[in-house]
């Protein structure tokens, strides 16, 4: 029988995220969000897939400012990917996100963090600390193992977020080696108390990339880590869908 960790439930629009909840089904659209109708009718076909949180590119202000739209026609709560850019951070919380996806590795500033910290603080909006493997913020302290840096960008960021009195914080640590994804969830589920966002980056063609998220996601599950899921195709998002929940029904952690 599977035990889980206990996690701190974080609230994302409708949808919670840890605590007792079941663990939750997410993807990400392969359209470009600036094509509201295109965006709008992919995140409804997931919607009927069973997908339960849909994230979104943000790649510029166009983007972000759709998001407003985008959010008056769907049903799930919706999620903006940040890269590079702080301020996108702050035009998609105007624009209605349900949560941001921040990237350690390419906003690295302590005060640009911070503004979008606040910003996300004032509307009780989540931020997933996003750790990528292929793009790690320099870590303040030595370590041998890339999961180990992993973890180590993770908690640091942690740190800053709490300093801020921030709490409404997912975490994620992903790789393209399943090895070294499992080794830092492995790690990070004993070091902190906020729910955890599986996946393997890039997992590739729908057979390949099947094969290593069923492996990376299922083993982390099986030894009760990890509060949602995303599955990473080169394939429409209702196959991401479909796999993720191929994988939770082998564990008879959802039907």
């Amino acid at each position: 029988m599977i035990v889980r960790r206990r996690s701190k439930p974080v609230k994302i629009g409708t949808a919670t995220i840890g605590g007792d909840a079941p663990v939750a089904v997410q993807s990400m659209t392969k359209t470009d969000t600036r094509d509201i109708r295109a965006t709008t009718n992919q995140i409804e076909e997931i919607t009927l897939c069973g997908c339960e949180i849909v994230r979104v590119a943000v790649p510029d202000s166009e983007a972000a400012r759709a998001i407003t739209t985008i959010k008056e026609n769907i049903s799930i709560p919706i999620i903006a990917d940040i890269h590079f850019d702080y301020r996108l951070a702050l035009e998609a919380l105007k624009a209605g996100a349900d949560g941001l996806r921040l990237n350690p590795g390419n906003i690295r500033d302590p005060e640009q963090v911070a503004k979008v910290v606040l910003a996300a603080r004032e509307r009780q909006t989540p931020i997933r600390i996003g750790i990528n493997a292929g793009s790690l913020p320099p870590s303040s302290k030595p370590c041998a193992s890339m999961y180990e840096r992993m973890v180590n960008a993770a908690l640091e960021q942690i740190e800053l977020l709490e300093s801020l009195d921030f709490d409404l914080i997912k975490v994620s640590l992903k790789a393209f080696d399943v090895p070294t994804t499992i080794e830092a969830y492995r790690m990070i589920a004993s070091k902190t108390p906020y729910p955890l966002h599986l996946g393997i980056t890039e997992a590739g063609l729908p057979r390949t990339g099947t094969v290593r998220s069923a492996v990376g996601i299922g083993i982390l599950l099986y030894e009760g880590i990890g509060d949602t899921i995303r599955v990473s195709l080169s394939a429409h998002p209702c196959e991401e869908v479909s796999t993720a929940y191929e994988i939770l029904k082998s564990l008879d952690l959802r039907q």
